[in-house]
Order: C-alpha cells, then structure tokens, then sequence
C-alpha cells in the first residue's frame, strides 16, 4: 500500500500530537470510536503499529515517529497547494490581484533592505502585488512550508533554510536594546555575557515553534508589546542591527562584541515555478 489519504493522515497527526484519542477526537470534531477505528485500519493498511496503546494513554513508535514527521510535511504540502493555487486565482481574495506574492518578514527585522527590496521591485515592469506578512521569531518557515507565504525573509542562525532555496542578501551585527536610562546603556559596547544576567533586567523571551525559552524574562507576542517592556524599564533584548529602524526614543541600542552575525536570506519553496517570484529573487539579488 503506497498511497495514503489526507483524510487519514490528518487523523493520525492529530493522535500522535495530542498522544490522546479522546484530545484528539475532540480537536477533529469527532466521536473517539470512529477515529480509534480509522487509526487501526490505517495500521492494518501500512501493516505496521503506529502507536504503543496502554491505560495511561498512547506513545509512539518508531513507525510512528516517521508517520508524524512526513505525515506533517505532507499536510503543509497539499495545504500549500490549495492555497497558492487559490492566490494566483486570486480567490483567496475576491476583488483583489491574480498576480500577488506572499512575503513574510521578521516584525521589525531588516527593515531597511525590505523597503529597498519593495522599491526597486516595483519599479519593474509586470511586477506582482507584494502582500507584507510580518510574523514572529521563527515562524517564516512554517508559513512558507503551509502556503501562508510565497517567500520569506529569513535570518541564520535563527531560521532553518533546510528544503528551501536561498539567496543570501545581508550579513550585519547584533545589538542590545536597553531602556535609556539604564546604567549599561551608556556603554560603547557590551557582551553578551554583560546582559544574560542583569537582575532588575531579564532577558526577553520569544516564542520557538510554539513554546518559550526557560527564563525569567517575560514572554514576548509581538513587537509592540516588547518596544513597551523595554521603555518601562522591564526587559533587555537582542536583535540584528538594522531593529535600529523601529526603536523608540525610550531605548538604547548597544552593539554586542560576541554576539554570531545575522545572515538575512531571500528564501522561497526549491520547487516553485512562478515567474513573478523568479522576478523578485533576481531584484532582490541585484540590491
């Protein structure tokens, strides 16, 4: 058996996520029977076990941990395909643009090189409607890989460009945004060391995939929320040198000495076929 249903999959993603039938039936807007059901047979039809099954709960395989992870790309990847397909009808959007592309930027990342990008990108002849998308640490990837976004810019070594095509556009420095008046801020340089434990300033905390880095710093949403923090006095944070763009006279940035460069890349999904992204990628190379 070589072939496998979205229906399917999206069950067993759904189990293997929530290692719980009844979670899982309840996420899916289903009876637990039925997709208990449809997880066996799925198994019967692999003519593998998927899941260890005991009182406590369920846990996976090693089948099952293969399933998990290709049974995910491959959801993103039909859900990928529904959505571009609909863009480049412009259905996503009645009223709006057939051609129109997806970009997905850091909030507050690269903010210089985006708008020479969408400058000189616009000033080509047929040039595509670009649609903005900012987004959260890390979370270009996952919009690129689901169809969110057409291209994204990313930033190594925070973002993984693995199964995607690149072009690198930018390397620069890290600083560290303070709140004016504190003492550090009046230093020329500092460390990262200097920052990582000052007690009345903790370290921000961005969202990975999902889930906060332990610490004590708060938990950062959004830019705003953290350019607020930061002015009353409650949180230190590091960011590529270009943030410089969005501070506010409240905050000080200071370069840090130790801190790895940020590489900004133009990425985009390694079998897409669209002409008006190929025109992007080749105004973005020529910056």
């Amino acid at each position: 058996m070589d072939t496998l249903e979205t229906r399917e999959l999206r069950y067993f993603v759904a189990v293997a996520e929530e290692l719980h039938f009844g979670r899982a039936a309840e996420r899916l807007g289903m009876a637990q029977p039925p997709l208990s059901r449809a997880i066996q047979q799925l198994e019967r039809r692999l003519g593998v076990c998927l899941l260890k099954r005991n009182r406590r709960g369920v846990c996976l395989t090693g089948a099952g941990e293969v399933l998990l992870h290709e049974g995910r790309a491959a959801l993103d990847a039909a859900t990928a395909a529904a959505r571009r397909t609909r863009r480049a009808a412009g259905a996503d959007r009645p009223g709006g643009p057939r051609n129109r592309l997806v970009l997905a930027v850091k909030a507050g990342a690269s903010h210089e090189l985006l708008h020479k990008l969408l400058d000189a990108y616009a000033a080509e002849p047929d040039a595509a409607e670009i649609e903005v998308l900012p987004s959260g640490t890390c979370e270009q990837e996952g919009m690129l890989r689901d169809g969110r976004a057409d291209v994204a810019l990313m930033h190594a070594p925070f973002n993984s460009l693995a199964g995607f095509d690149s072009e690198e556009l930018m390397t620069e420095g890290q600083i560290a945004i303070l709140p004016a008046g504190h003492p550090l801020a009046a230093r020329k340089t500092l460390s990262l060391a200097d920052i990582s434990d000052i007690p009345d300033l903790p370290l921000a905390r961005w969202s990975r995939h999902g889930t906060f880095p332990p610490g004590p710093g708060p938990e950062i949403h959004d830019q705003t929320q953290l350019a607020q923090l930061i002015a009353l006095g409650r949180t230190v944070a590091v960011f590529p040198d270009s943030a410089r763009a969005w501070l506010w006279a409240e905050h000080t940035a200071v370069p840090l000495t130790d801190a790895p460069p940020v590489v900004t890349h133009i990425a985009w999904p390694a079998h897409s076929r669209s002409l008006a992204l190929a025109g992007l990628i080749r105004t973005a190379t020529r910056l």
